[in-house]
């Protein structure tokens, strides 16, 4: 079965999805990701899709569902690289990611998640 890998970087769990994304695939890496979680203890999950090209509202979904199970499992969820069309149509979809943070690339998202947890640099 397809799966999406999840390497695991210090305090933080790093997704980059580089195929696009069928309901089946988005439903292993929610299952995944929320069983690493708990497994690594994490405190952070960074989700890269710059090469996503189409989010339909069940993705959209699973977006916000990860955020929301790592929210209770203690874990900020931020998701970078999104394209404008893809913004764009979940706008347009009338979907609100609630509690999933943004950031424009991995660094940026990484910092991001470094200062939501109160660590510096060194401590990742």
């Amino acid at each position: 079965m397809e799966r999406i890998p999840i390497l695991q970087m210090g305090e933080f769990l790093l997704v980059t999805i580089q195929v696009d994304m069928h309901d089946r695939l988005a439903m292993t890496l929610q299952d995944d990701l929320t069983n690493r979680i708990v497994k690594t203890g994490v405190k952070g999950v960074l989700i890269e899709i710059s090469s996503l090209e189409i989010v339909d509202s069940f993705i959209g979904r699973i977006l916000n569902n990860i955020a929301t199970m790592s929210r209770f499992l203690d874990a900020e969820t931020v998701v970078v690289g999104m394209q404008p069309a893809v913004a764009i149509t979940l706008v347009e979809l009338g979907l609100s990611l609630t509690g999933v943070r943004t950031a424009l690339s991995v660094e940026k998202g990484m910092n991001l998640l470094r200062k939501s947890l109160g660590l510096s640099d060194s401590e990742v």
